[in-house]
């Protein structure tokens, strides 16, 4: 049976972001949030995934089967995102309905009071009108790129008496500024601007003075191709060469022009015409008044009775500020689960080893750094008091690269070794390795991640985190790193698993184990829990274990390629995604073994690029008290009942366990109570 469209799989996912935007259950200021996510989320699509079958089409011959297929399978996209967008339209409305309840009003310039006239042209003057620069159309240098992370007012300039020429100006929105604000509160009523739309309330002062006395303006905004240009000069270093491509990506293709349905056909026609945008390829799309609503991601926290209740980290029971966190590894592993668990004490570890004078050397990966990052700073701190740090900072982590460039060139100056990436494979394990010299002998303690040491997507991404004095484990972390600075032959390793080397026979050999188990009468089944299924060999690996009657259940964020539960075909194979308040992005492997269970966390999802093409890691928990508790949450997101998605065949995006009598539980906050239970029982 075919697999699923990988591109169509992923607008699945986003349906889920717009399900929690759809919400009722959900406060409304959330809500809105959500639309924001889905809005960001639909913004990368086009950039990276959009973009990459435009390149492909463009390449294959116009008349070949392949340029057919491709163009089917845009079509099909393209009628999915437009399904969507009208979902959207829909939903957006609802919302800001709903906001109106909770006396929260959108306003435009339309219709203000004195007061709100008088706040507009204030801000205006104080804030937004200093960082203004008009476009005359006219004059528009074609060698000039418009941003796009920004949004654009198309202006239209009109002398009533005709004694004028018609202008068309472009006015970039400024980015730096909030996108939303609160005019005045009056009472319980909050009144909210977009910036745009104070900008057209004072066009008229700007322009009346030229002899224009209509003034209309339209929002545009540009997708671009993503993509990096990789030049192959050898006479240059990789950092040099990716800090010019991240230059050209900003001049990169557009692969989307959003705009004002509304806009004078004259004016649009102007700005194709300029802008050099063709109207091939699903480019142009007209819309409504407001673009960039990613930026509801950061819509003002109005309200805290209408956001969700607050779930503070929690200290972890078996780490105490009063004893060093050394001491403790040795005593037993210790198993963190991100944002229910603080992630502070990642960044204690790290501050413990910048001044413990028995540590020895720091080792550490970073793929997305926090843009003030304390993580990054303890590691300065430890260079400046004589440790030796090495860092493996991934610059071509997608837009991320210029972050991590600066960070890199921070760290050299620092006395920090950076290791340059490898070209082509990106670093994507996430992982610690700590040498500290103890009775004349090396020590090693280790920390392996599911997700990246970033203190702020630690607050919102659900991950999990190992740390470790098992010697073994670090002896192979400690092999691991070697690899990566060598680049030479794959390290032979104990319990670690890494790619492009170990990790997919490791899957099949897991896989097999539990069909060969099954056929002779053992206990056999799986639970996997990742980001995003895609590999073909994968993916019919686990239709021959479904066939062969292994049960497995699959909790999947975002892509997933399986049709799952259909009879007599993948009937043993129960896939369903978790989408709430925080985004799931740990993996886990728990296998059955006969009897005995196997787990699992890695960096790894269970597509090609991640088992081919990436540096990953795979690392056993061998701590049955850790087993434990990665049941028990895994557990109580089987049997969640209000964030649970079916991914199943015929029932995909659906609620399936919602409203069959069962009690309301939500796996997320169900899980901060488990660990806050837990603290409880040890204290």
């Amino acid at each position: 049976m075919e697999s699923l469209n990988r591109e169509l799989s992923w607008l699945d996912f986003n349906t889920r972001v717009l399900q929690e935007a759809n919400d009722d259950e959900n406060p409304i200021l959330e809500r809105l949030k959500f639309l924001g996510i889905f809005s960001n989320n639909r913004d990368e699509f086009f950039r990276v995934r959009i973009a990459t079958l435009r390149r492909m089409q463009k390449l294959a011959p116009s008349n070949s089967d392949e340029h057919k297929r491709l163009t089917e399978n845009l079509d099909k996209i393209m009628a999915q995102v437009l399904l969507q967008e009208n979902e959207y339209n829909i939903i957006f409305r609802r919302v800001l309905l709903g906001l109106k309840k909770h006396n929260i009003h959108f306003l435009n310039e339309r219709k203000l009071n004195k007061q709100q006239e008088d706040f507009a042209q204030t801000y205006f003057k104080n804030n937004i009108r200093p960082k203004l620069f008009p476009i005359i159309l006219d004059y528009f240098n074609a060698g000039r790129v418009l941003s796009d992370q920004a949004i654009y007012l198309a202006v239209e300039l009109t002398d009533s008496k005709k004694t004028k020429k018609t202008q068309h100006i472009l006015i970039e929105v400024p980015h730096e500024l909030p996108r939303f604000l609160k005019t005045e509160t009056k009472g319980d009523r909050t009144n909210i601007m977009f910036i745009e739309d104070v900008i057209r309330h004072n066009l008229p002062a700007m322009f009346n003075a030229l002899g224009y006395d209509q003034i209309e303006a339209f929002i545009i905004k540009f997708t671009r191709d993503a993509e990096l240009n990789i030049d192959n000069d050898v006479s240059k270093s990789f950092l040099a060469i990716m800090e010019e491509s991240v230059k050209k990506r900003s001049k990169g293709i557009p692969v989307r022009f959003v705009y004002d349905k509304n806009i004078p056909k004259d004016l649009l026609d102007k700005i194709i015409n300029k802008l050099h945008i063709t109207t091939k390829n699903y480019q142009l799309r007209g819309g409504g008044r407001y673009h960039n609503l990613k930026d509801l991601m950061s819509f003002p926290n109005l309200r805290q009775e209408l956001l969700f209740n607050v779930l503070q980290p929690i200290d972890h029971p078996e780490i105490s500020d009063k004893k060093s966190i050394f001491k403790q590894l040795l005593q037993k592993d210790i198993f963190f689960n991100f944002p229910y668990h603080s992630f502070g004490h990642i960044i204690d570890f790290l501050r413990e080893a910048s001044i413990d004078p028995k540590v020895r050397s720091i080792k550490m990966t970073f793929y997305r750094a926090a843009r003030d990052s304390s993580a990054m700073n303890a590691l300065i701190n430890a260079a400046r008091n004589g440790k030796s740090v090495t860092v493996f900072l991934e610059i071509q982590a997608r837009f991320d690269e210029q972050a991590n460039i600066q960070w890199t060139q921070r760290l050299q100056n620092e006395g920090v070794r950076v290791i340059a990436t490898i070209p082509g494979m990106k670093i994507h394990a996430k992982m610690i390795l700590i040498r500290r010299k103890e009775m004349g002998e090396n020590r090693f303690y280790s920390n392996i991640s599911t997700g990246n040491f970033n203190e702020s997507t630690a607050k919102v991404y659900s991950d999990y985190s190992l740390l470790t004095a098992n010697q073994e484990i670090g002896s192979d972390l400690y092999n691991f790193f070697e690899l990566l600075e060598s680049r030479y032959r794959p390290p032979k390793l104990k319990h670690l698993y890494i790619s492009p080397f170990h990790i997919r026979e490791f899957f099949e050999e897991k896989v097999n184990r539990e069909i060969e188990n099954k056929q002779k009468g053992l206990e056999s089944w799986m639970i996997l829990k990742f980001n995003s299924i895609s590999d073909l060999d994968i993916v019919n690996l686990l239709y021959r274990a479904s066939n062969r009657g292994v049960k497995t259940d699959l909790i999947i964020r975002g892509i997933n390629i399986l049709q799952c539960g259909i009879q007599g075909f993948s009937e043993n194979l129960n896939a369903f995604s978790i989408v709430g308040r925080y985004l799931e992005h740990a993996r886990l492997f728990v296998f059955a073994n006969g009897g005995q269970p196997e787990f699992y966390i890695s960096s790894a999802d269970l597509m090609t690029r991640n088992l081919d093409h990436r540096f990953e890691i795979v690392c056993p928990i061998l701590d049955k008290s850790i087993q434990k508790q990665l049941m028990d949450i895994i557990q109580l997101q089987m049997n969640d009942t209000l964030k649970y998605r079916s991914l199943n065949f015929g029932v995909l995006n659906q609620y399936t366990r919602r409203n069959i009598n069962l009690p309301a539980l939500n796996s997320q906050e169900a899980t901060h109570q488990y660990f806050a239970n837990l603290k409880l029982q040890k204290q």
